[in-house]
């Protein structure tokens, strides 16, 4: 039989049966659906997580099943077990590390608020840190820039967003002119958040010697239709006596250049101490998990200036692939722990059933609580899902103000008067269960000070979202925001 007459007859037999073939594929797909729905109530984290798939799988299967298995798996595999595999030399850093700071614990460490923090973390608080704030993307763009230029030996970066633009260029030419010098850069970017950078910009990068590499989030047969969970952390680490982290990634928008949401505010924090060392740990598991290696780095632990080294400070890296929901139960311990103040800035605010209790419970029991967003969001659906939570907490007496200079992007804490924090960690179930975040906690009176003053210039371009108005909310409103906060774990 002749090619020709082999496509004739293979037509003429699906024309025929295409009410059967149209059938069984229907009647496949909701087989799938209903396995699929099983699955996602036996293993979603959240009730509301499972109730969303369950819905969506057996209603619309042909639809939901396939974005099911790319979006609706909750555990990252395969990066414990290859920081922890074979007595990895992760395992052997980390515990070196832990016996060097036993000679900087800090008193922190006994302190009832800190305690579960101690056991989430990898390494435990320490003393003689000096940490300061960085407002704003020129101020920390400029120290990042000052600090890369002089580092000696090595530099690393990772981002959730790079964007071949200005500081994206700057961040380029200086990387390429210290491995002309002889400094080794390792560079982790995010492949979904940097789904837009340019294949040209990564190769001027390689060719030039800077070894960067995609975090890899799809590694591994388990995870390659995975494409959920992103690597949100912003580090640099200069030498191992430096870090930078926060909520800035490498775009000319957090320099006021974003052509609708400007001035952009957001919030970095520049470390010199032992905590550098848990940022730089942070850094290279990351890197064990994208690379398969580890580079030679400097691990001696050494305290800041001692004129400076006034903060004792945590650092807490969060991700799917811990055993525990770990960025969930810092924030509830965070929220627990406030007796008098706990201020809150976030660019989203969809937070579980757990935390809007946790808030509630503390507004109920007198403590100032303050949540700051942003009047002018980037993601119209967060925002609406916000509404819901919203309206629940401020009714028990938690106060929420809108940013309205501008986008709002920095995700930091204030508790009590000696507590901050910053970090990449907005208030959602994102970075709750889904992204790989950091974060700085300090326990530092003078370091809270100066974030009182930040914030308190940043309420004065707030107005605050009043009852009467939520009161005021068209039923429209309310049911697109109860239906967008349902399918919150989806977004």
């Amino acid at each position: 039989m002749m090619p020709a007459d082999i496509l004739t007859s293979t037509w003429h037999w699906l024309s025929m049966n295409s009410a059967g073939i149209a059938a069984l594929f229907a009647a496949s797909f909701m087989v799938l659906g209903v396995l699929s729905a099983l699955e996602a109530i036996l293993k979603s984290r959240t009730a509301q997580g499972a109730v969303a798939w369950a819905i969506v799988l057996i209603g619309l299967p042909w639809v939901f099943v396939p974005l099911y298995w790319i979006f609706g798996r909750r555990k990252f595999r395969g990066y414990a077990l290859a920081k922890h595999s074979d007595h990895s030399e992760i395992d052997r850093i980390a515990a070196k590390l832990a016996s060097q700071f036993s000679n900087f614990r800090a008193t922190s460490s006994d302190d009832p608020r800190f305690i579960a923090l101690e056991q989430l973390a990898t390494l435990p608080f320490s003393s003689a840190n000096d940490a300061h704030l960085l407002i704003n993307g020129e101020h920390a763009f400029a120290e990042m820039l000052s600090r890369i230029a002089a580092a000696k030996h090595y530099v690393l970066l990772e981002f959730y967003i790079i964007r071949d633009d200005g500081i994206g260029g700057k961040l380029a030419d200086l990387l390429l002119a210290k491995v002309r010098d002889g400094v080794a850069v390792y560079f982790i970017y995010d492949e979904i958040g940097s789904l837009q950078l340019p294949g040209s910009y990564l190769r001027r990068l390689r060719n030039g010697g800077v070894d960067v590499r995609p975090f890899n989030s799809t590694k591994g047969l388990g995870n390659r239709l995975q494409l959920n969970f992103r690597n949100h952390r912003k580090i640099v680490v200069c030498d191992g006596d430096y870090s930078l982290i926060g909520g800035m990634n490498i775009g000319d928008e957090y320099r006021d250049m974003h052509p609708v949401l400007k001035p952009w505010r957001d919030t970095g924090l520049a470390l010199t101490g032992p905590a550098v060392h848990a940022v730089q740990l942070a850094f290279a598991e990351d890197w064990l998990w994208a690379t398969g290696s580890l580079p030679e780095l400097n691990w001696h632990v050494c305290s800041a200036d001692a004129d400076k080294a006034l903060s004792k400070t945590l650092v807490l890296a969060t991700g799917p692939a811990d055993n525990t929901e770990s960025c969930a139960l810092y924030f509830l311990n965070m929220i627990n722990h406030a007796t008098a103040r706990l201020w809150i800035v976030s660019p989203y605010f969809v937070p579980d059933a757990p935390v809007i209790h946790a808030l509630q419970l503390a507004a109920m029991r007198g403590v100032d609580v303050r949540i700051m967003l942003p009047a002018k969001p980037d993601k119209i659906m967060i925002q609406l899902s916000s509404y819901t939570a919203i309206k629940e907490t401020l009714a028990r007496g938690v106060q929420f103000y809108y940013y309205q200079d501008g986008f709002l992007h920095e995700k930091v804490m204030l508790v009590d008067d000696d507590i901050s924090v910053v970090g990449t960690a907005n208030l959602d179930n994102r970075s709750f269960r889904l992204n790989f975040e950091i974060g700085v906690i300090s326990h530092d009176r003078h370091l809270a000070q100066k974030m009182e003053v930040m914030l308190n210039t940043d309420l004065q371009h707030c107005v605050q979202l009043l009852p009467r108005e939520v009161a005021k909310w068209s039923l429209r409103r309310r049911l697109l925001s109860r239906c967008a906060y349902l399918f919150a774990p989806l977004q």
